[in-house]
């Protein structure tokens, strides 16, 4: 009875000797107030190379039209209107940042906003249609979240916003074991790889210039130390440690009888 006494208090200091964790976000707001504050590092996304455009012109005219306007017949017969589709493959944006738009040829809307891009091409179609409107969106809006969540995933964003808790959201939220204090961002602009920790335990993250992510961010949530050693398929540390404990609490039982 001593020695299962003095094991499960052997147990009971090992266990209470690890460090407790925040699985609270921004656990230094203020409680039972309201906190407000201006939004400033909003940002609209930028047009990137390998991003796919859905560009879709219109004007007065609405046979010239079709000529800027990029779509695939395909063959058989809408259930709704019984009449064929057209599907919008979309602008794949190069290397270069450039697009190869009809009649227009090459078009640089690399590291343009939608607005900035929009703008570019009405301008250049003044030279050929009257009046013409331009509509862009991004096909391929996705962000990806992996790592120590609940559904790790690639999502694809139609709003063509959203921020990390959305993202994080989406994703069913962290798991227990989820590093909440240094989440990692990797976000890949201008040729350049960025990497950046957001602390979700700090209301600062809401004034991060990642707290809304672009278009392919992928966030990673890092594992803290007991997952980690949960995944290890080397267990001899534990496996010493606990005989260390069996042995003293068994040393201690003899000298106190």
């Amino acid at each position: 009875m001593k020695i299962n006494l003095l094991y499960a208090l052997g147990m009971l200091l090992f266990v209470s000797c690890t460090s407790p964790k925040n699985l609270a976000y921004f656990s230094d707001l203020p409680e039972n107030s309201t906190y407000s504050e201006k939004i400033t590092n909003e940002t609209e996304p930028k047009i990137q190379p390998d991003d796919l455009l859905s560009i879709t012109v219109t004007s007065l005219n609405p046979e010239a039209n079709a000529l800027f306007n990029k779509g695939v017949l395909l063959s058989g017969n809408n259930s709704a209107s019984g009449s064929n589709r057209i599907s919008d493959e979309g602008y794949l944006v190069n290397s270069d940042g450039e697009i190869e738009f009809p009649v227009l040829g090459k078009v640089k809307l690399g590291g343009l906003t939608k607005e900035e891009a929009r703008t570019k091409l009405v301008k250049e179609l003044n030279k050929y249609l009257k009046d013409p409107a331009v509509n862009i969106r991004f096909l391929n809006f996705r962000v990806t979240v992996i790592g120590e969540v609940n559904d790790p995933a690639t999502f694809t964003i139609p709003s063509e916003k959203i921020n990390i808790l959305e993202a994080l959201g989406l994703a069913g939220d962290m798991t227990l074991y989820g590093k909440r204090e240094n989440v990692l961002l990797i976000r890949e602009e201008n040729g350049i790889r960025k990497m950046t920790r957001i602390n979700l335990n700090s209301k600062d993250a809401f004034n991060s210039p990642y707290f809304y992510l672009q278009q392919n961010d992928v966030v990673y949530v890092e594992p803290n130390k007991v997952r980690q050693v949960q995944a290890t398929t080397n267990t001899r540390n534990i496996t010493l440690l606990f005989s260390v404990i069996s042995v003293t609490t068994l040393i201690i039982s003899r000298l106190i009888r």
